[in-house]
């Protein structure tokens, strides 16, 4: 550890600060920058911005890869399930070590992993291996350092910000993040013609690096109270879902994203739509707009995240904006033009920012520090296993149908399914703080 920062006199967890003077006029609408006051946020957060740009090379990468080798959609989505598994798998078992080591220490390794796995992805494309199969297990190895990492680098958040200021610190790291995924994808289809597919790995791995030192600079994250008598196992694991099911609210938030993942999210039908559907525009052109269109809203909705930050009922907060989600995937699978598409995907985008902002700091707000890790956990399952669930059912959905039918029919599914869940469970539509 670098002992210029361990010896630094800087908390790792905010203190109490004076209540801000309200925003007037056009600051009541910009992003809430609050949380970047806090210096070990403010690390932990810079260190995503390279490396959002290039997750998002290898994330256009792959897909791409396994399409031009097969050209099926519907094995786009057989490779995306193989990362399933051991996502959840090692997020769960993940979010539990969260909750009883240094949590910096596991981002160090978690980090390199991830680094190690884009240069073996890098390694492949060059050598002109061609093997489905080892695409497929090299992403299975990527998804599961994932899954150890995300857990403990969202549980770190609460530790470092004032409660109030969740929902801020949610929007500033969704919208760095969402960033990558604009510029991360139009620089893939841009560069794909001009340096080759393997250079998109290589970018990524050093990319890592840089947020490998950066992680190495936050000061010491360990457990608030004594870890020795919990271990990260089956039983911790099993506590952690007993702690969800005896909160309703944590309960059904994640069900609603579930619902708008698994029914909504089309991205494995974006090779086939770029090849087929707008191939007049430019297969590279329009298979990069395709993979940033949602991150285009996301980042709008971050940058004018402070008008919905500081909102109260955050549980109907969650309900509209997965409706307004179904709403916006319905339009986008109805569009032939690839910049209506591209206006309707951000319009999804928007409505995504708004429902993770809020369901993350619901879950953070909800839980004790001991066991936000493994809510992370589970959080992580959500948030990544849905989207892997819809590539498969749209891939094969969009094999079977055609790319239009199967995205259609996914958003007027999200509406017709989060309505009658809203109807039916008074604990979500109550919720606010």
């Amino acid at each position: 550890m670098d002992t210029s920062e361990s010896s630094s006199t800087e908390p790792d967890t905010a203190s109490p600060a004076a209540p801000a003077p309200p925003r007037r006029g056009w600051r009541r609408w910009a992003m809430d920058t609050r949380p970047l006051r806090v210096p070990a946020y403010r690390r932990l957060w810079s260190s995503t911005i390279v490396t959002a740009v290039g997750s998002q090379l290898t994330a256009v990468a792959v897909p791409k890869q396994i399409y031009d080798m097969t050209h099926s959609s519907a094995w786009v989505g057989y490779a995306s399930l193989a990362g399933l598994v051991p996502m959840v798998v090692f997020a769960l078992w993940g979010g539990a070590v969260a909750d009883t080591v240094d949590r910096r220490k596991l981002l160090l390794g978690t980090n390199t992993g991830i680094a190690v796995t884009s240069l073996l992805f890098w390694a492949q494309a060059v050598t002109g291996l061609g093997s489905v199969v080892v695409l497929m297990l090299l992403f299975a190895v990527q998804q599961a350092f994932f899954g150890l990492n995300s857990p403990v680098r969202s549980a770190s958040v609460a530790r470092l910000v004032p409660a109030e200021e969740l929902p801020a610190a949610n929007a500033l790291g969704a919208t760095v993040m969402q960033t990558g995924l604009v510029v991360g994808p139009l620089l893939a289809g841009a560069l794909i013609p001009v340096v080759g597919l393997p250079a998109l790995y290589l970018i990524d791995a050093l990319a890592l690096c840089v947020t490998v030192w950066a992680v190495f600079r936050l000061p010491a994250l360990p457990p608030l109270e004594e870890p020795a008598t919990r271990r990260a196992g089956l039983r911790e694991i099993a506590a952690g879902f007993r702690y969800i099911a005896g909160h309703q609210v944590l309960l059904w938030s994640f069900l609603a994203d579930i619902v708008a993942m698994v029914f909504g999210m089309p991205r494995a039908l974006y090779p086939q739509l770029a090849s087929q559907t707008y191939a007049s525009y430019g297969e590279g052109l329009a298979l990069g707009v395709l993979f940033a269109g949602i991150a285009v809203g996301a980042v709008l909705g971050g940058l004018f995240s402070g008008v919905f930050s500081r909102a109260r009922r955050h549980g109907w907060m969650v309900i509209g904006s997965v409706v307004a989600w179904g709403v916006a995937v319905t339009g986008f699978g109805l569009s032939g033009s690839l910049w209506v598409a591209l206006v309707f995907l951000a319009a999804a985008g928007v409505a995504d920012m708004v429902s993770m902002v809020f369901r993350q700091a619901i879950l953070l707000s909800a839980a004790t520090d001991e066991m936000r890790g493994r809510m992370q956990g589970v959080f992580t399952v959500v948030v990544v296993g849905g989207p892997r669930l819809a590539d498969v059912l749209h891939g094969t959905a969009g094999s079977a149908f055609g790319p239009r039918a199967a995205v259609t029919g996914g958003g007027v599914l999200v509406v017709a399914v989060m309505l009658a869940l809203a109807a039916a469970v008074p604990a979500l539509r109550r919720y606010r703080v």
